[in-house]
């Protein structure tokens, strides 16, 4: 039995969903962010701008951005409440007349008391942490729900997530789709905890509908359970975030999951972030047609896509940046938020072909700006690679198992050539052939041609990646010395 359908999320118009996005963005500023947001109250009087100057999601581009770097004192961006001018606050006497004085003080301390951290993942600088309210918490549940009836997982699913035990956003979205779809869940704590072993031996006796876990880990799993003659044949979904899931990839887990008596499953990819303190969801997929996109909740947050280099807002099913701005959030709040996420199919208001909902979309590929580096490799010096491309002609050639993209410098030599060194694990037995289909592929594709094709074996590939130790599996890893 599916989940019944919300009506105002899944059912309304585009117009209908930008004017209560309207309503809600004016009253989020009004009453929240501008009086108790120290970074923001600063932002618009830097800019002589007020709550009534943003009456729809329209004049947002009246709002500079905030990017990563802007958040060096994170405390600036918590909601932080003054009590004389809260006293004052229409809303706040409407609860006193609720409530009573007492209870009012309840209300207030469950919607703006923060209770619960996430942080970014640091990899390439210090985690920056995130602070969630019961509010925030009780959104994260809704958005959980949302995203188990986007996927079609009923409550009596036994459910997996097999993310790392970790203050990121990805465990706890997981944690809390299940308590919002009352569904029975174990989390493993990934490899880190229990090991790809420990996994594969408690999902062998729990027998879930679902697993939900990080793409990478999940393949070395299923592969791990496979080569030990283990039979998951009741698994129906694979649910995952935390990395891009290429077509390719997708292929592989279902037929692994095939091999294990799973001839139905579904692969259902995530996208989130900690900044949006959200993770949003595909709808199932027709076997062999393409996902229709991750489908947003115009309740909780406003996405916009923008031009990376001028900033400029692009028409729908344009590609472009991921900006995001919350419309209901408290603890640490962000506008205008730049995720450094560029889409190639842009965001649709047109109902999705498969599910019907009428909730915005985002198209297409996910890239990280962060995955484009600039090489000094020979005529293509000081050229920008988008390695994001490289990652999914490698998931998308068969005969390919796991990878990792290795960067060098020629000899070592810091002020030398770089050098694209790729390791494989190779699910044929013509090395020879799959080296030349690598090399030609990625040379058609990205006009480069790797350094050395380096076979290895799963037990070596996974200390490669760091399966169980890193908190996700490293696919490019740059190992260039500094100069």
């Amino acid at each position: 039995m599916k989940p019944p359908r919300n009506p105002w999320w899944e059912c309304a118009s585009p117009d209908q969903i930008k004017h209560r996005q309207s309503a809600l963005l004016h009253k989020f500023l009004r009453d929240r962010v501008i009086p108790f947001s120290a970074y923001y109250n600063r932002v618009f009087q830097q800019n002589g701008l007020t709550a009534d100057d943003i009456k729809s999601t329209d004049d947002l581009v009246k709002l500079p951005f905030t990017s990563k770097s802007d958040l060096g004192e994170t405390r600036d961006f918590v909601i932080i409440p003054d009590e004389a001018i809260l006293k004052k606050q229409a809303s706040t006497l409407l609860k006193v007349l609720r409530y009573g004085p007492r209870g009012v003080k309840h209300q207030l301390a469950e919607e703006l008391r923060p209770i619960h951290m996430t942080s970014t993942t640091g990899r390439s600088a210090e985690p920056i942490p995130f602070l969630y309210t019961k509010q925030d918490l009780a959104n994260l549940e809704a958005g959980g729900l949302r995203l188990m009836q986007l996927c079609e997982a009923p409550q009596d699913y036994r459910v997996i997530n097999a993310f790392p035990f970790a203050p990121h956003l990805a465990f706890w979205q997981a944690w809390y789709s299940a308590l919002g779809n009352t569904c029975f869940v174990l989390s493993t704590g990934g490899g880190k905890v229990m090991g790809t072993s420990g996994n594969a031996k408690v999902i062998n006796k729990i027998q879930p509908d679902a697993i939900i876990a990080m793409p990478t880990f999940l393949y070395h799993l299923l592969q791990h359970a496979h080569d030990n003659g283990m039979q998951w044949n009741k698994l129906k979904r694979l649910v995952l975030g935390g990395e891009k899931v290429p077509l390719g990839m997708r292929r592989k887990l279902k037929q692994l999951c095939r091999n294990m008596g799973a001839d139905h499953v579904d692969v259902i990819s995530t996208y989130g972030f900690t900044e949006a303190k959200l993770a949003f969801s595909e709808c199932r997929t027709p076997e062999g047609k393409e996902p229709s996109g991750f489908h947003l909740y115009p309740d909780l947050a406003f996405v916009e896509i923008i031009n990376p280099d001028t900033g400029e807002r692009v028409p729908e099913e344009t590609p472009g940046e991921i900006v995001f701005t919350p419309l209901n959030a408290r603890g640490s709040v962000v506008l205008r938020y730049r995720t450094g996420d560029l889409t190639d199919g842009g965001i649709t208001t047109k109902p999705c072909p498969y599910c019907g909902r009428t909730c915005p979309r985002i198209l297409g590929k996910i890239s990280r700006v962060s995955d484009i580096k600039r090489l000094q490799i020979g005529k293509l010096k000081g050229t920008l690679v988008d390695f994001n491309q490289l990652e999914h002609v490698l998931d998308d050639t068969d005969g390919v198992g796991a990878w990792q993209i290795e960067l060098r410098k020629e000899k070592d030599d810091p002020l030398s050539l770089d050098e694209i060194h790729i390791h494989v694990v190779a699910m044929t037995t013509e090395k020879d052939q799959l080296t030349k289909e690598i090399t030609r592929r990625l040379r058609d594709s990205t006009e480069l041609s790797p350094n050395s094709i380096k076979f290895q074996d799963w037990k070596t590939m996974r200390e490669l990646q760091g399966v169980g130790k890193e908190l996700k599996e490293q696919k490019l890893v740059d190992n260039r010395p500094s100069p």
